[in-house]
């Protein structure tokens, strides 16, 4: 993992209050409003430390009516110390610059390019490499072993662009989700289109 990444995950973790949200939702779903009540503050508090935590990628969020729900991004959260251990010890054990990070710069300039500060999409990219990294990006949001429904994907990919419709195409033609009828869930990781391996 590339070190802004790191320090990106770090940042948004060094915070009390964050800290125990995060151990709130470890034991599954919960709104704004509940965490709350458990946190003893304002859900005004909640939206600025949820904020912070979306945009490190530590935490999902569905909308249901006027509702937000939050939950855990296991995958990232995991993913992310064990690449902080790495990070720290890969020179001590004579490590040298890997595909893999070269990978995660490449990924990281992407998202910044093609991303606001505020993470709205500017535009959807035609080079098939970047698209697949934008995709990655926004369908990594979504919460494995969860159903959605259209509706739902619909309001989900509106927080990130207005071309809704085609996203949720996209999503589908590259392996990220599947549909049966109306309802979407996502593919297991092993299936998404690599982008990796594009030249």
């Amino acid at each position: 993992m590339q070190l802004d990444k790191v320090v990106n995950y770090h940042k948004a973790l060094a915070d009390p209050t964050r800290i125990k949200l995060l151990i709130l939702l470890a034991e599954g779903e919960l709104n704004g409003g509940e965490l709350a009540e458990k946190l003893f503050v304002t859900p005004a508090t909640i939206t600025h430390h949820a904020t912070k935590l979306r945009e490190a990628s530590l935490i999902n969020e569905r909308r249901d009516k006027n509702t937000i729900y939050f939950s855990l991004n296991h995958y990232f959260i995991k993913s992310s110390a064990a690449a902080t251990e790495e990070l720290i010890y890969r020179r001590a054990e004579g490590g040298v610059e890997s595909m893999e990070e070269k990978n995660e710069a490449l990924c990281a300039s992407v998202i910044r390019n093609f991303f606001t500060t505020e993470g709205q999409l500017k535009n959807i990219p035609s080079q098939l490499k970047k698209k697949l990294i934008v995709l990655e990006h926004i369908v990594s949001r979504l919460e494995q072993g969860r159903t959605y429904s259209e509706k739902e994907i619909n309001e989900f990919i509106k927080g990130y662009h207005e071309d809704f419709a085609t996203i949720r195409r996209e999503f589908i033609m590259h392996q990220y989700m599947y549909r049966d009828k109306e309802v979407y869930e996502l593919n297991p990781q092993e299936l998404w289109a690599r982008w990796e391996t594009l030249s």
